[in-house]
């Protein structure tokens, strides 16, 4: 899991989160020097410490350590904690998303069924995290004598591989939901748009090339197989 082949293929898988006619092909990746944009000015004031208002203490240590593992530093590009994924992973759990106000949340809970047909658990998102976390920091400290964020690296990516297999026993839930939650929302956070908290500095779309929330690409059609020269931009106008 924190190897480059891994994390290969993890960034293949989530480009599916893209909408694919929005991402220009790996040709036109990089900028080109005869058209740029000029940057934004940087700010002098260094950013302020991320304070969870959802996860406890425990729980924050548990959520650093499990994205850390899931998306690393490495050679190709910053990893999970640079790039804000458990903010964006806190905040989300005070949308409606996270209290499960977007799906029919009444029984029966037929919870073996494809994903396909929609959300069936009884857990909101919330209550997963809670749940999960202790379970597993609970199943750590009895099998391995310490907490999930006290293991080694080798430790903590042998951990979250027992999690994905349903090897860790959880009284609410198959802990591979609370894993499948866990690495959707670490995906979500590593490619949203900034001003949800996560992909600070639009290093991931950077390092897949989406140009992010542009108004229009019509100056560029008649442009095929060339480089495309602009950056990145957000929502709110800040640019890459």
């Amino acid at each position: 899991m924190s190897k480059s082949p891994s994390r290969r293929h993890f960034l293949k898988s989530s480009l599916t989160l893209i909408p694919i006619v929005s991402i220009a092909p790996q040709s036109v990746l990089s900028a080109s020097t005869d058209i740029a944009e000029k940057p934004p000015e940087a700010s002098t004031t260094p950013p302020q410490p991320y304070t969870p208002h959802f996860f406890s203490e425990v729980e924050w240590s548990f959520v650093n350590a499990a994205t850390a593992q899931l998306i690393p530093d490495d050679e190709i590009g910053p990893g999970a904690i640079a790039c804000g994924v458990p903010e964006f992973i806190d905040r989300q759990m005070d949308t409606p998303y996270a209290h499960g106000a977007l799906w029919y949340m009444q029984g029966p809970f037929l919870t073996d069924l494809p994903a396909e047909l929609g959300y069936q658990q009884k857990l909101t998102p919330r209550d997963i995290y809670h749940f999960g976390i202790k379970a597993c920091n609970e199943w750590c400290s009895k099998t391995k004598g310490k907490a999930f964020s006290n293991l080694s690296d080798e430790e903590k990516v042998k951990a979250l591989h027992e999690l994905e297999a349903d090897a860790v026993p959880m009284d609410e839930m198959k802990s591979s939901l609370f894993f499948s939650q866990l690495l959707k929302n670490t995906k979500e956070g590593y490619f949203s748009d900034p001003i949800y908290g996560g992909n600070k500095k639009m290093a991931g779309w950077k390092m897949i090339g989406f140009p992010g929330a542009r108004a229009d690409y019509m100056d560029w059609i008649d442009h095929p197989n060339e480089k495309y020269p602009l950056g990145s931009v957000s929502i709110d106008g800040r640019r890459s």
